[in-house]
This record gives structure tokens, C-alpha cells and sequence, in this order.
């Protein structure tokens, strides 16, 4: 008889209860059923098809896209006891001709491979004659064109469902809006699938977006704000600056190595391997960095560059706190970020619809960035999400934007744009503006305009934060494909503004004013570990549990994440028994680690 999914939770996992919507996706998958699952990154979808994987007879198979993930899932299952293996390029040929017999015997629970083998005709018959107990999809966004992660390979995926009808299949992923969401149901074919979306807050992630004014002294600043021997992820636009910035980190004393594609692979695969398994490392990368990374503990994710879109804004800050501390989403953003932006969308070789669409994610972004509201409240607007109060815990909440009625400005400064003709960039269109008789204005005859000083009782530095915000309401547009210049949005959006039948609200810059002196940040501890002794037997915990994870090359947290051990410092657990009843420590973890803990905890009571 197969055991029940909360026997296996409790047992192989070390959880007493399921988490939101687990126990009924868990429960109709076990039934046979089919699901599209999304769930937000940390909110445990891994356990929505690893849980029926070990009530349901035969192997899981479990397409991933990255090698790095399918290692660290591998790692982590083996810990918990889980007949777990992996089928990618990177394993030797003896290793991999292991793993096929497994597959052949039977004696696999889950076996993760790469999409692209996935669908060759050679694994399609293996798995031909095996008896398969599901198929997990995971990063199913990846399918889609609309998305911002997509891969072809996982178009080929749909062959599932009609080779086996009977086999129930999950497609998991962390983020996907509206079209990205049809797009993979009908991609995969899943248009009879139960749909589980569970809510999209990261209520542990503190979200923070500072407009650009000297990009790395910000942030240094952010960084040097008690962030000292956090592992974090630095973004940057192209691998020029990736490079740059991971050596300017590496001189200002932090253990800071760059990731991108331009690398060496033994480079890159070296430098992803120290972040995973090492405490305190910051990588600095492009979007190449990421997707599948399981690391639990990352305290903080920060944007030197713009993101191309909410939606890969949500994903990349998502790799953040993952074990459920607190942990920061911190952004710097420019005008010139999103001019960049459209302009790579523009040369891309991407059909007008998709660019399209690309344009009109990005004008969402900008939107988020010039928000005067709730950070979490706008971003969960866009996965069709409702927060009924603000969070209290982004950076307009704790730190209120002022704004005022700029219609006026903004009906002068669209003027200016159209009587100049709309061919120039913001930095010209703003000389006229506060009446600047430099040489070119005066040569093209722009000193001659009515526009010509209407906007001097504001400074250049107001009016570049201004048309920034009018360029976000797309009020006014950037030409790309000429040399960055300025033209008027949509008619139907600049008609009514210059009629005066709709009003335009601005922000006012926080860099334009004087900042309060923020408080000490506390650890990501903090807030669970009040007393000294309880943080240096946790500190203790964290010196145990790297010894063990280099004794067995594994990275930390596939031992047990600070999560739990936050939990045995604070409950300070007598004995096997007590530390059973800790969240996150299973049989076979309790039986591997038990008394090693156990003494830590002994050595630390009277502390």
C-alpha cells in the first residue's frame, strides 16, 4: 500500500502540515489529475510533485532547464533518503549509463533531464518501457514566447500528453502574467488541467527602487548597510559592466565573482559552485544568473541596471529569502535604463506582435518604478492580485513619495516636445524649457519659441525626473530606431492632458530631498532570534553544518536551511524526540545529524 501524502510530508520532509494550496494540488495529482501550478519562488512547489512522486508507484520525470538545479534537487532528495538521479551532459558516461539502468529497474523515485533529451526519440522509448508515476514540468514559463525566460526545446514538450494520455502531468512555475499563462496551457496541451495559483506576495522581501544618481556609490551604500557576509545577487545590463563592477566589489573588500555567458564555462560553473556552497559570496551577473538557483539564503537581490519587465523583475528579486527571512530587493533606475531597453527590443529579430507586447511590459516596469502607491501593491496588480492595505514594508510605505497635480508641466513640457519636432533628446527639449540660449538653441531658432523658458522655475534636475515620469505614463515616447529623441505619446493619451480633461500626478524625486537618516538594519535573524545566546548558538549551528556539507560536497543548505536551524537555536531541542518535532528535519536527516546537532545544542545551553 502507497503511503499518504502526510505521511510522507512529516516523515521524509520533517513538515507536519501542508502549506496554502499544497495539500489539494498534492491530493489531485496523487488522484491522477493534471495541473498547472503557479506558485511564488520559496512557497514550496518542488513538494507538489516530489510528494505524489513517492505516493504514486513507478518514476517521476522531471524536466529542468538548467544542470545546476537538477544537482542541487538531486543533493537535496538524496538527504531526505529519496531514490533521486539526474540525466544531463555534464555527468560522465559510466555515471550516466548507471542512471539508465536505475531508470530500467525501476528502483528510481525521480529522475530530473534536460527538455532537449527529454524528447529525443532514444529516451521517448526507454521511458516507453517504464512505469511512470508523472511528469513535472518546472520553469514551465520557459515555453512561452510572451515570457521572459523562453526556450524553444520546451515547445516539443506537448508530445507528452499524446504519447502518454494516461500519465498526469504538472507544469510548475514561480511567475507567469495573463498571456504567459495561456500560452503554456496551450503549448503543453494542458487546456483540461486544474489551474492552482496560489498568492504572489514575498510578504519577507522588502522591495526598494532609488532613481540613479552615482550607481555605485548607491550601491555601496545599500551594500555597506549591515549586508556584510550576505550572500546576495548584483545585476547588471551586459557583461562589460558585469565584469567591471565584480572587480570594483572585489577591491572594496567583499568576496564578489561575475557570472555571464561570456565567460569560461569552467569559470562559470567554479564561480556558481563558491555561491552556492560558500556563505557571504555576492554575485555580480546578467539575466544568465539564476533561474533553478535552490539557494535558500540569499539576503538581498539588487538591480544596478532596469529589468526588462515586471515579470522578470518578480523572478529575479524572487531569488531572495527563499527560506522565508527577511531579505531585500534593492533597484537603481534611470532614464536612460529604459531608452536602452526599446531600443535592444527594436534591433531584436522578435515578430512586431512580440515586440509589441515587449514595449508594453516594459512601459509597465516603468510604472512601477514612478509609483507613488504601494510597491506590493502594484506589483501584485500585475499577476491579477489584490492587497487590500499597503504592506508597511517597501520603500513608499516606509518612506512616503510627495507628489503634486503636474499637468501644468506636464502640458508644457509635451509643447515643447511637439514645437521642437520631435527629434530631440530630453537634454535639449529641457534647455529650451528653462530658457537656456545656448549655441544650438539659438541656431535652430528654438530661443524663438513660445516654449522658450516656460519651465524656469524648476530645475534641469526636476524636469529630467518629469519627462522621465511622462516618458512612464507613455505620454511621451523615445525614438529608438533614430538617435534617442523625444516624440508625443498616443494621441488618445496626449489629447486629454493638453485639453486639461486629464490630470498628470508627479513624484517628486526622494533623491531631490534631504533623507532622513535610516536606522541600523537588523539581521535577517533578528526578528525570530531575540537573545544574544540564542544568536550565537545559531551562528554555532551554521559552523556544524558547513563542516558537515564540505565532509560531503554538498552545498549547506541541502542540510538544513537557517530556517530550521534558527528554529533549534530558539527551541534549544533535549533530544532526538524534540528535535523531530523541529519543521524541516525529516527520518533520514534525523537519524544522519541528529546527534551531531544535538551536541552543538548541549554545548550551547549554558551560554
Amino acid at each position: 500500500m502507497d503511503p499518504s501524502p502526510l505521511t510522507v510530508l512529516h516523515d521524509v520532509f520533517g513538515y507536519p502540515e501542508f502549506r496554502g494550496p499544497q495539500g489539494a494540488i498534492v491530493e489531485h495529482v496523487v488522484a491522477g489529475g493534471d495541473a498547472l501550478v503557479l506558485m511564488p519562488t520559496g512557497g514550496g512547489k518542488s513538494l507538489c510533485y516530489q510528494i505524489p512522486a513517492l505516493c504514486r508507484p513507478g518514476v517521476a520525470v522531471v524536466v529542468s532547464p538548467l544542470i545546476a538545479l537538477m544537482q542541487d534537487q538531486v543533493a537535496a532528495l538524496e538527504q531526505l533518503g529519496v531514490r533521486a538521479a539526474a540525466l544531463n551532459s555534464a555527468l560522465p558516461p559510466g555515471e550516466a549509463r548507471a542512471t539508465e539502468r536505475a531508470l530500467a529497474e525501476g528502483v528510481l523515485d525521480l529522475l530530473y533531464v534536460a527538455p532537449e533529451r527529454l524528447v529525443t526519440d532514444d529516451f521517448l522509448e526507454r521511458l516507453d518501457h517504464t512505469h511512470l508515476a508523472l511528469f513535472a514540468i518546472d520553469e514551465a514559463h520557459c515555453v512561452s514566447q510572451w515570457g521572459h525566460d523562453f526556450r524553444p526545446e520546451y515547445r516539443r514538450l506537448d508530445i507528452l500528453g499524446t504519447r502518454y494520455p494516461k500519465v498526469p502531468r504538472l507544469a510548475l512555475t514561480a511567475t507567469a502574467d495573463g498571456p504567459t499563462r495561456s500560452d503554456i496551457v496551450e503549448r503543453l496541451d494542458l487546456s483540461r488541467a486544474k489551474r492552482f495559483v496560489a498568492g504572489f506576495d514575498r510578504p519577507n522581501i522588502r522591495y526598494t527602487v532609488v532613481m540613479k544618481d552615482n550607481a555605485r556609490a548607491q550601491l555601496k551604500h545599500f551594500l555597506s548597510e549591515g549586508r556584510r557576509g550576505q550572500s546576495g545577487i548584483v545585476y547588471c545590463l551586459t557583461r562589460k559592466r558585469v565584469n567591471e563592477i565584480a572587480a570594483w566589489l572585489a577591491s572594496e573588500g567583499w568576496t564578489a565573482l561575475p557570472y555571464h555567458a561570456g565567460l569560461e564555462p569552467e569559470v562559470r560553473s567554479q564561480n556558481q559552485e563558491r555561491f552556492i556552497r560558500e556563505d557571504g559570496v555576492v554575485i555580480v551577473a546578467t539575466i544568465a544568473f539564476g533561474m533553478g538557483i535552490d539557494k535558500p539564503d540569499v539576503r538581498f537581490v539588487a538591480h544596478l541596471d532596469l529589468p526588462r519587465s515586471l515579470e522578470a523583475y518578480y523572478q529575479e528579486t524572487g531569488r531572495a529569502g527563499r527560506d522565508g527571512l527577511p531579505a531585500e530587493a534593492w533597484c537603481a533606475y534611470g532614464g536612460q535604463d529604459a531608452s536602452r531597453h526599446r531600443q535592444l527590443i527594436q534591433i531584436s529579430d522578435s515578430p512586431e506582435e512580440q515586440k509589441r507586447i515587449e514595449n508594453q511590459k516594459l512601459s509597465t516596469l516603468l510604472g512601477y518604478c514612478e509609483t507613488t502607491r504601494c510597491r506590493r501593491q502594484v506589483l501584485l496588480e500585475y499577476f491579477d492580485e489584490t492587497l487590500a492595505e499597503p504592506c508597511g514594508n517597501c520603500d513608499t510605505c516606509l518612506t512616503p513619495v510627495d507628489s503634486f497635480d503636474g499637468t501644468v508641466e506636464a502640458q508644457k513640457a509635451l509643447s515643447c516636445v511637439y514645437r521642437t519636432g520631435q527629434r530631440f533628446g530630453a537634454a535639449h527639449v529641457i534647455d529650451v524649457l528653462v530658457g537656456n540660449a545656448n549655441e544650438r538653441a539659438e541656431r535652430l531658432r528654438h530661443d524663438q519659441l513660445p516654449t522658450f523658458g516656460v519651465g524656469a522655475d524648476h530645475s534641469v534636475k526636476a524636469w529630467r525626473s518629469y519627462i522621465r515620469q511622462l516618458v512612464a505614463l507613455r505620454l511621451l515616447e523615445v525614438d529608438v530606431e533614430g538617435h534617442g529623441g523625444l516624440r508625443l505619446g498616443p494621441e488618445a493619451e496626449v489629447r486629454p492632458v493638453l485639453r486639461g480633461e486629464r490630470n498628470v500626478e508627479f513624484r517628486l524625486d526622494p533623491a531631490t530631498k534631504r533623507q532622513p537618516r535610516e536606522k541600523k538594519r537588523q539581521s535577517a535573524t533578528a526578528s525570530v532570534i531575540q537573545n544574544p545566546a540564542d544568536e550565537a548558538l545559531f551562528q554555532a549551528l551554521r559552523e556544524a553544518r558547513m563542516e558537515l556539507a564540505r565532509a560531503q560536497g554538498v552545498p549547506p543548505y541541502v542540510i538544513f536551511h537557517d530556517a530550521t536551524l534558527v528554529e533549534i537555536a530558539v527551541r534549544r531541542p533535549g533530544g532526538l524526540q524534540d528535535l523531530a518535532d523541529i519543521p524541516g528535519i525529516g527520518a533520514a536527516k534525523l537519524e544522519r545529524y541528529g546527534a551531531a546537532i544535538l551536541e552543538v545544542v548541549a554545548h550551547g545551553v549554558g551560554a
